[in-house]
């Protein structure tokens, strides 16, 4: 890229400091790791480190003319990187939410487009003199062949694709946890969100770079767009692997696993299910009140209730038309409704009435009350006072 000298050292800087970044978190957890998603994680930074070394190798002020007079056969390796990082990425969303997530034969597949980008590097690249090599990669001619930017396609296409694997991935958990789970750790899920999301957003702009260039082909482009989005994704980068360090740091080690087998058991059960149960269910809820519990889950309930997991599930389905995290915070709403009217409870505070029937969160608990009710707790104690 032709930036100003000034201005484009600062960008290199910004370039250091993401992979040292990356490098010092990646080493921290694996040292300090405690369960596999720890690894992913470690795996995942060590090799998004090497992004910004690429970047600053193809295009830095410094970098680039230094790799190039010492070590020009070494000037296309750490494009490795590209291909594995959102695979890690993948993994480590896997293994975080699903406790039961392990390596399947299938999940080499995402090793594909890496073995592609090593055959093509030796076709056509590395198969060439040396000298010829050299010469390539001072000119810059490689890096702007047209086959060489339809490789880079690939790889951003690939990248994006996996983005959104991850988060299919959370909303495949979603699903099973308010299919298992009466209470959802809100904040773990909208931060992995906003994490994959992120990297989805960076990955965005790396493909808006690659089809700009891939234009640029056929006609001819104002290369300041090229400098924009690169820039952009720079930054882009920097910001999401600081939001990635100093946020997740003490969130990911809370998060609540779920089994990803769970949402097949849910919708294998078949349809005929005896009215007697669903009004078994219904008649022991009441009496029992098993929904006072904060850590009720599915298999407590159904225990409880002497059914299979997969049976209960199917008959909140099917019969109650709810997943079982409405099923459960609608019997507290209920309870919550009769304790904010009852004299013995008019002392009680709002937090105080939330805790005891079984809700962990206050906005948690507001939201499912006006949502249920159309009133905040407030606005209804004080308009059922009148």
């Amino acid at each position: 890229m032709s930036v100003d000298q000034v201005v484009f050292n600062f960008h290199d800087v910004v370039l250091l400091m993401t992979s040292a970044q990356c490098l010092f978190f990646a080493f921290l957890l694996f040292l300090t790791q405690k369960n596999k998603s720890d690894l992913y994680l470690s795996a995942f930074l060590l090799v998004l480190a090497f992004i910004p070394i690429h970047e600053l190798i193809l295009w830095g002020s410094v970098f680039k003319w230094t790799v190039r007079d010492s070590y020009p056969s070494a000037y296309f390796l750490t494009g490795f990187a590209y291909y594995i990082d959102t695979v890690l990425l993948y993994f480590y969303v896997k293994s975080l939410t699903f406790v039961d997530h392990k390596i399947k034969r299938i999940d080499f597949f995402h090793l594909i487009p890496l073995l592609i980008f090593i055959v093509y590097m030796m076709v056509f690249f590395y198969s060439r003199p040396y000298l010829e090599r050299v010469e390539i990669v001072k000119n810059e001619s490689f890096a702007y062949s047209s086959s060489y930017i339809v490789m880079d396609l690939f790889c951003k296409l690939i990248r994006v694709m996996n983005c959104i694997f991850c988060l299919l991935t959370i909303n495949n958990y979603e699903k099973i946890l308010l299919s298992t789970q009466a209470r959802l750790q809100v904040v773990n899920i909208v931060w992995l969100k906003f994490l994959v999301y992120g990297f989805l957003a960076i990955t965005l702009i790396e493909l808006s770079l690659l089809v700009s260039k891939s234009i640029g082909l056929i006609t001819q482009i104002d290369v300041s767009v090229f400098e924009f989005l690169g820039l952009s994704g720079y930054y882009a980068l920097f910001f999401v692997v600081n939001l990635l360090i100093f946020s997740s740091i003490r969130l990911f080690s809370i998060f609540s696993k779920v089994k990803e087998s769970e949402a097949i058991k849910a919708s294998a059960e078949p349809a005929t299910v005896c009215l007697v149960t669903v009004e078994s269910i219904k008649h022991k809820m009441s009496q029992a009140k098993h929904y006072l519990d904060p850590e009720i889950t599915l298999d407590s309930l159904a225990s409880d209730l002497a059914l299979s997991a997969k049976s209960l599930s199917t008959i909140l389905n099917r019969h109650f038309n709810k997943n079982f995290y409405e099923f459960i915070n609608e019997y507290r709403i209920e309870e919550a409704k009769v304790r904010l009217l009852l004299p013995e409870y008019k002392d009680k505070t709002i937090t105080d009435i939330y805790l005891d029937i079984g809700f962990n969160s206050k906005s948690v608990f507001n939201t499912f009350f006006k949502k249920t009710v159309g009133l905040t707790p407030s606005q209804f104690r004080k308009t059922q006072a009148i």
